[in-house]
């Protein structure tokens, strides 16, 4: 695929984008599926000489691919909005162009953040007056693996004070006495759908409680709300919903079928509408977790802005990578740092 930079003018506005590949350092293995890199498209919004950094991830399971999101971003057009400052109007329009694509609307959303961001000269987090301080520890994520290999991850993530682990094969006790071996840190345990059986569920539940698991991700398929919602309500640790919870609308309907949520950028388009779930779910005094997916350094301080927000943080997706093109969140001692820099705080690497 042609990696030069699309441009589209749009009155006042200027989109640019392209797509890249980021580079796994380690072969990524979750319940269905394995993978060695992950496709992106990176963006660029112009307004008055200030250019704001977006960003699309396209795992698999999103349905959505390099392709699919420059067809998405090539039938925008921005020339009917004056200002950037029109965000509401903006990431509307954005929003109905065309159904689902929510990777491709996150990365119009995470551009003009970064932009407004730039124009106010401050860092989104302060404009929402969220306080860096409380953003709690990243997990660190440890993919399906051999003993070996699972050594070797773990060794890796020595300053993470919490990791998470992929579950849902026949290795999972494996995988869980692999780690205890040589780190008693705390895990949280994401099982990607799959588990198919509630009382097995809860048996797994139970167990890894003993091992100091703090909570379990989509245990079950997301269909199985009523499975979903037994194991919440026997369970001893929380629950948390990510495939089962996508955007704004899903939120309500899952109380009492899971603990709490997973907000992700590229699943629920972006920064406003994450920053919205997260309020929603603490009214419904659900639990909040925030997500990301293999990303550059962009997508993942635009996610940073809001964790104050959260319970927990899983905003390792640029740790991941070996090729990542930004300067942006960092993290120290396990616990995300978030940039002095205006807008969503990067720079080109």
């Amino acid at each position: 695929m042609n990696t030069v930079w699309e441009t589209k003018k749009m009155g006042k506005f200027t989109l640019r984008y392209k797509p890249y590949t980021l580079e796994l350092r380690h072969v990524f293995t979750v319940a269905s599926f394995s993978r060695s890199t992950t496709p992106v498209v990176l963006t660029e919004l112009e307004y008055e000489g200030h250019v704001g950094y977006g960003e699309a991830s396209m795992p698999p399971y999103l349905g959505e691919s390099q392709e699919s999101v420059m067809s998405f971003l090539s039938k925008l057009d921005l020339s009917r909005f004056s200002s950037p400052f029109e965000t509401a109007e903006i990431l509307g329009y954005v929003d109905k162009v065309e159904a689902k694509n929510t990777a491709a609307k996150a990365a119009v959303d995470i551009a003009l953040h970064d932009l407004l961001g730039k124009l106010m000269g401050q860092p989104f987090y302060k404009i929402w007056g969220l306080n860096p301080d409380l953003i709690p520890p990243t997990s660190y994520t440890i993919g399906i693996d051999t003993e070996e290999m699972i050594r070797k991850k773990v060794a890796e993530a020595g300053q993470f004070k919490i990791l998470k682990v992929k579950l849902g094969l026949d290795t999972d006790k494996m995988i869980i006495d692999t780690i205890r071996s040589v780190t008693d840190v705390p895990l949280c345990a994401d099982v990607n759908q799959g588990w198919k059986n509630k009382e097995q569920a809860l048996e797994m539940a139970n167990w890894l409680h003993e091992r100091n698991v703090v909570f379990l991700e989509q245990p079950m398929p997301k269909e199985m709300i009523d499975e979903n919602a037994w194991l919440t309500a026997n369970s001893p640790i929380p629950t948390i919903a990510d495939e089962g919870c996508q955007r704004l609308a899903d939120v309500t309907a899952l109380q009492g079928v899971y603990t709490g949520i997973n907000i992700k950028l590229m699943k629920c388009t972006g920064m406003r509408e994450a920053k919205q779930m997260a309020e929603l779910a603490r009214s419904l005094n659900m639990k909040v977790m925030l997500g990301c997916m293999t990303e550059t350094s962009c997508a993942i301080s635009a996610a940073a802005q809001l964790a104050p927000l959260v319970d927990w943080a899983d905003l390792d997706g640029a740790l991941l990578i070996g090729n990542d093109i930004y300067d942006g969140m960092y993290v120290e001692n396990g616990i995300c740092k978030l940039p002095d820099r205006p807008g969503i705080g990067i720079i080109k690497a």
